[in-house]
């Protein structure tokens, strides 16, 4: 990821309304908002329907069209760039599903529910619901979960996005997968 020093000054400068920081920052986060893009869709087959580049154009349009974004750092933006990446491939799946008859819930495994194709569109709507249903349980692992699985952020940058010690978030992974794991088993 690029440096805090090149990423925060420009994230604070967008949030005061400088349109320029806006285009001064998207070379900078585009290489790594590509490898956000590529770990959802890293092991899918040459023919999906969704690209990175289009997984990380509709991401980025949402990112700009939010108003007076309260951006912290470089680490709260790649955060959010992974939530709404996740939100646009689970829109994806639920549009597919909902033009196939039935669709009817599976059992899956976390690993395997984090490696999207839209053959497994049910699955990555089911971690989806799963995530929600921890987000009721324990906000914060659900957070933890986005962050790293979906953001891509380590367990330092996810320690220092949550303002937690490493230790918390590596024990707090363990059970927030666990969690997962049983969920959606039970679908």
């Amino acid at each position: 990821m690029q440096s805090f020093h090149e990423i925060t000054p420009l994230l604070v400068n967008w949030r005061q309304g400088d349109e320029q920081a806006l285009a001064q920052l998207l070379p900078i986060v585009y290489q790594e908002l590509r490898k956000i893009a590529d770990g959802y869709l890293r092991r899918e087959r040459s023919d999906h329907t969704l690209q990175p580049t289009a997984l990380i154009h509709e991401a980025y349009m949402r990112l700009v069209d939010q108003s007076l974004p309260q951006w912290q750092n470089r680490a709260h933006f790649y955060g959010v760039a992974a939530q709404l990446m996740r939100q646009i491939l689970v829109e994806h799946a639920r549009a597919q599903l909902a033009q196939k008859r039935g669709g009817g819930a599976e059992q899956v495994e976390l690993d395997d529910a984090l490696n999207y194709a839209p053959e497994k569109a049910a699955e990555l709507v089911a971690l989806d619901d799963a995530l929600n249903s921890l987000a009721e349980f324990d906000e914060r692992k659900s957070r933890l979960i986005e962050l790293r699985y979906f953001g891509g952020l380590s367990v330092e940058e996810t320690a220092h996005v949550m303002n937690v010690s490493m230790a918390t978030i590596t024990r707090e992974q363990r059970l927030a997968q666990a969690w997962l794991r049983r969920a959606l088993r039970k679908n």
